[in-house]
């Protein structure tokens, strides 16, 4: 058996019994309501079980599915088994207070004038106290609920230095911002998504990354924020790539030509905002006589139902003698299946995509999301060898309309000459 066979079948015991242990507190909080004695609730309840338990094992172990399907899986059942953590201590309290009383009796039970032992199956469970159980399982997932819309707009700045030892002098503590995943088609709110665009202004970037997704499925949809994110200007340029979702895939079309129309206007509106799009292309970004090289590629991505219109060996052609090299490229899953064995050359990537799935939690210090069963690299900052990725959580949403733990994000990167400190997490 291997060991992949071995974990899913302990994943699945641990996790039916979980569920018989909640099935028998769920019943134990209401000894009056006899239908959940019947068969028919029974069997509904092994039915939910089951089908998010094959939601968690095709998030994780399913790699050919589509990443909505896994990602919602592990969406459910992450918040059903919050739910589920939190209604167990209560469970344990009251199964230990009946052992105590079940052992107090048997005690008494030991002398002439009783001989008749009470088995601990028949010691009542606290209906109060079950209750109070369910009823803190349920907080955390209305509060989820509650917080969800209030996290979409409420955006933040992340700093982070980058440490380049080929860094030429003249670009030591210059200052980089990036933004991904717009999706204005999410948007209802113009004077938020305004706030969220003077924020990373105010942080007075010296150039500017946006790693793709501007649209969700049609440009139409930039039709009211094309002015807003039209003032997303530096001095040394704005720099922008494509998403799987710019390219209409997600549109619905007349026709071929409309969809083939529709990218020709992202296209356009790229150039109205006065960003540079890098379509396997590279820019030489010069300072005080130095150089440093910016490529970017269209959307590649391990997973297969995203396209692979990156073209690397384009995006960098002629960049031989440039010391430093930064790259675009929208999916995370590109820098672990080609950039790191076969671009060598490539300094930082420049990554978005994952929202960090718009849900978990997020310090300096720890970070988790369900999405990281899918993707290796899915926020934050990641370093092998010599090689770096940064993967960047969204400005905008799309699908679930909620933030919860992981906020939009706008990231503010100081280059820095040499290696970084001894000791210091890069």
């Amino acid at each position: 058996m291997t060991d992949t066979a071995l974990n899913i079948i302990l994943i699945i015991s641990a996790l039916l019994l979980i569920d018989l242990y909640v099935l028998n507190g769920i019943r134990g909080a209401f000894p009056k309501w006899h239908f959940l004695q019947k068969k028919t609730f029974t069997f509904l309840y092994w039915a939910a079980s089951i089908i998010v338990i094959c939601g968690l094992l095709t998030g994780v172990y399913i790699y050919f599915a589509g990443l909505g399907v896994r990602a919602a899986g592990l969406l459910i059942f992450s918040l059903l088994f919050i739910g589920k953590l939190t209604f167990l201590p209560f469970l344990l309290i009251d199964d230990i207070k009946r052992l105590l009383v079940w052992r107090k009796n048997r005690f008494k039970n030991q002398t002439p004038a009783h001989n008749t032992l009470v088995p601990p199956d028949a010691i009542p469970r606290s209906e109060f106290l079950l209750k109070a159980g369910l009823l803190a399982g349920a907080v955390p997932l209305a509060a989820i609920k509650i917080n969800m819309p209030k996290g979409l707009y409420d955006y933040h700045v992340r700093y982070q230095a980058l440490y380049l030892p080929n860094l030429p002098k003249a670009f030591d503590g210059i200052k980089l911002g990036q933004i991904s995943d717009i999706h204005s088609g999410s948007f209802y709110n113009k004077k938020a998504v305004l706030g969220g665009v003077e924020m990373l202004l105010t942080e007075k970037p010296d150039f500017i990354f946006f790693t793709g997704d501007l649209v969700n499925g049609q440009t139409s949809e930039m039709r009211d924020y094309q002015d807003i994110f039209g003032k997303v200007k530096a001095p040394l340029g704005v720099y922008s790539s494509l998403g799987n979702h710019d390219y209409g895939d997600y549109g619905d079309w007349q026709s071929p030509a409309d969809k083939i129309k529709d990218h020709q206007d992202l296209i356009l509106t790229h150039q109205n905002m006065g960003w540079d799009l890098l379509r396997n292309e590279n820019r030489r970004l010069k300072v005080n006589g130095e150089e440093i090289g910016i490529l970017g590629i269209e959307n590649w991505s391990l997973h297969s139902r995203f396209p692979k219109y990156g073209r690397m060996e384009l995006a960098a052609k002629n960049t031989d003698d440039l010391p430093v090299k930064l790259l675009l490229s929208h999916d995370p899953s590109h820098w672990r299946a080609q950039v790191l064995n076969d671009y060598p050359q490539i300094d930082v990537m420049f990554s978005g995509h994952t929202h960090g799935m718009q849900f978990g939690v997020r310090t300096n210090d720890f970070q988790w999301s369900p999405i990281k069963y899918v993707y290796t690299e899915w926020a934050g900052h990641y370093q092998q060898g010599m090689q770096q990725l940064y993967v960047n959580v969204g400005f905008g949403f799309v699908g679930l309309y909620g933030r919860v733990g992981i906020l939009p994000e706008i990231t503010i990167f100081t280059l820095k000459a040499g290696h970084a400190p001894s000791g210091k997490l890069t």
